[in-house]
């Protein structure tokens, strides 16, 4: 038999774990935001790179100067280090998404075997009100029963 005592505490760690699981799915999404941004500027500097290095292409073709050669090849330096940077850091967005999309799960699957102790529990509850509605159905046909015999004569 179960308790209200017990149907509370369950109803209380069912919303604990939504909370949890909500609260999972904020930071999965906050997180997923980061990744998309990171991958943004990850491909505008890509871009950046590439224009830069047509520039510089360009600049060959009419011709330039050793300074000019020299700052050019710097600066796509420079660039291909911010890009290495950028593609580490989409490397560690990537996995604090997966860790997190991970959590997320975990909450979930917390929160749904809650849901089916609830279940399972309301179930067992309706099946033992039914059975008392049986009985309670059954005692009254046998006393009628037995009061229709009582009261016919013999």
């Amino acid at each position: 038999m179960t308790s209200n005592t017990d149907t509370s505490q369950l109803d209380m760690l069912t919303h604990l774990a939504r909370d949890a699981r909500d609260q999972a799915g904020q930071l999965l999404a906050k997180e997923r935001q980061t990744e998309q941004q990171t991958k943004a500027q990850l491909q505008t500097l890509y871009r950046y790179r590439a224009e830069y290095s047509e520039r510089l292409q360009t600049a060959m073709h009419k011709g330039i100067d050793p300074a000019s050669m020299y700052n050019y090849q710097q600066f796509l330096a420079s660039l291909d280090a911010a890009l290495a940077r950028a593609r580490q850091a989409l490397a560690d967005q990537e996995q604090r998404v997966a860790k997190t999309q991970e959590n997320w799960r975990q909450e979930q699957r917390k929160l749904s075997s809650y849901d089916t102790l609830t279940s399972r529990r309301q179930l067992e509850a309706q099946r033992r009100d039914n059975r008392q509605e049986q009985k309670t159905n059954d005692d009254l046909v046998a006393s009628r029963r037995a009061y229709r015999q009582s009261d016919t004569p013999r």
